[in-house]
């Protein structure tokens, strides 16, 4: 669990700063390649890497030992204040709600959907379930072959091991909230 929380850590610190893997490697003198295992929980680092990262990121070491020592229990999130944890080409960008939560069973995201933004082709599919209900705008669901048009107010849930898409169908950004059961490693 040590390195799950370390590395979404290092993560959001590193998008919060809007550097890419290959930026930050050459900062901290890291390779990108220890960066991508680190972020996706893969490896725990040294004390001697983690002090590089946090140097280039201007943080302390104990930042990063801090939060993977306790986790949280509960997590309060303001308004407009959640973890940026994904961006795509400035299309997609998903913020966690419950970032930090000790042994999560579940995630909650907010995903912000540009214009004709969509999941790609072919179908998802995955361990789990889902939930999504749209905030704002409008989204197309195809799941196993079945379109649903979602609106503002309405929701979905579906075995994610179904094939499953998803597309903006909105005129402007689509705001979506996503709950993920189990939480996916991001």
């Amino acid at each position: 669990m040590v390195k799950k929380l370390i590395g979404r850590k290092l993560k959001s610190s590193r998008l919060k700063r809007d550097k890419t893997i290959q930026e930050l490697a050459e900062m901290s003198r890291v390779s990108s390649n220890m960066i991508s295992r680190i972020e996706r929980g893969l490896t725990t680092p040294s004390v001697e890497i983690l002090m590089k990262l946090a140097d280039a990121l201007g943080l302390s070491l104990s930042y990063f030992v801090e939060e993977a020592e306790k986790g949280s229990q509960v997590i309060f999130t303001p308004a407009g204040k959640g973890e940026p944890i994904f961006f795509f080409e400035d299309k997609h960008q998903i913020t966690s709600l419950t970032q930090g939560l000790r042994d999560p069973g579940f995630s909650v995201f907010v995903d912000t959907l540009e214009p004709n933004c969509d999941s790609g082709e072919g179908g998802m599919v995955h361990t789990g379930e889902e939930f999504a209900m749209v905030l704002e705008g409008g989204v197309e669901f195809t799941i196993e072959g079945e379109a649903f048009q979602l609106g503002e107010g309405d929701s979905i849930g579906f075995k994610a091991s179904t094939p499953h898409s998803w597309r903006n169908t909105g005129a402007g950004q689509t705001r979506i909230l996503w709950v993920v059961s189990p939480p996916p490693n991001v």
